[in-house]
């Protein structure tokens, strides 16, 4: 399975040029991408433009998505809407829409079916608020998880992508540094038994876990490790916004990959 890394903009850039012209950099940069799978998700304004300038060398990804078809829901964005642009991936259920705008993990629920209805893959965040000692398993990491999957038949949960992000590794939290490999890779391996436990193996099996949290060209591909089954890719905030970087990010987990295989 492909490592993924999934660009994540948030509230940026702020004109649509500037878009056109880092979603370009980012392209022409990565030439024929091979062995990782890169995702950019854009302001919504924007995603019909980054995915003229960067089709088949990325794949669409929104930051979020409305937990309804249509309707009268101002400023929502259906995830028929997203699908019809294009959009492959859906990130649900982010910390900072946690904490800024009050979602729960019942909104997120409905949210994650309305995106399998629509054939987009959700892209579930999860994550506690502190920093733990490496020794202690948060327990909101099963419930969120948990919560997100309720209701759903297993069948429909193939290929989803879990996102293990600590809020406190955040690069917009205060204080924030990134997680530890090691500690992120016994995260890694928690949540598939997580997965284990609440899908069965065969649909757990097809499912990436990937980490967020601060990443950079300086310790990305550290945060993959291809002798077990850890983290398969990243969720990058910051980074992302320079063209350079991002494309260092990708190289170096690409070039990992290719010299473990090696």
């Amino acid at each position: 399975m492909k490592p993924l890394v999934v660009a994540n903009w948030k509230m940026n850039p702020t004109s649509l040029r500037a878009a056109e012209a880092l979603a370009r950099r980012i392209a022409v940069g990565l030439g024929n991408v091979s062995g990782v799978e890169v995702a950019i998700a854009p302001p919504f304004p924007y995603l019909a433009v980054v995915g003229r300038v960067t089709r088949q060398r990325t794949v669409l990804a929104a930051q979020d998505a409305w937990a309804g078809a249509s309707g009268a829901y101002t400023g929502a964005v259906s995830p028929l809407m997203l699908r019809d642009l294009g959009v492959r991936y859906v990130i649900l259920g982010h910390s900072e829409r946690r904490r800024f705008l009050g979602e729960d993990d019942g909104l997120i629920n409905r949210k994650v079916k309305a995106a399998l209805v629509a054939r987009l893959i959700p892209i579930i965040a999860i994550g506690e608020e502190h920093r733990e000692s490496q020794a202690v398993t948060p327990p909101v990491l099963a419930q969120q998880l948990a919560r997100a999957l309720d209701g759903i038949p297993r069948r429909r949960l193939r290929a989803i992508v879990i996102a293990y992000e600590p809020v406190w590794a955040i690069s917009t939290t205060p204080g924030a540094r990134p997680d530890s490999p090691d500690n992120a890779t016994r995260r890694a391996l928690y949540i598939r038994k997580l997965l284990v436990k609440l899908l069965g193996p065969s649909v757990a099996d097809t499912i990436r876990v990937i980490y967020g949290g601060s990443a950079t060209a300086k310790n990305a591909s550290s945060f993959l490790a291809t002798d077990i089954r850890g983290m398969e890719g990243l969720l990058i905030g910051g980074a992302s916004l320079n063209a350079e970087e991002c494309i260092t990010i990708v190289q170096s987990i690409r070039k990992k990959v290719r010299g473990d295989k090696s």
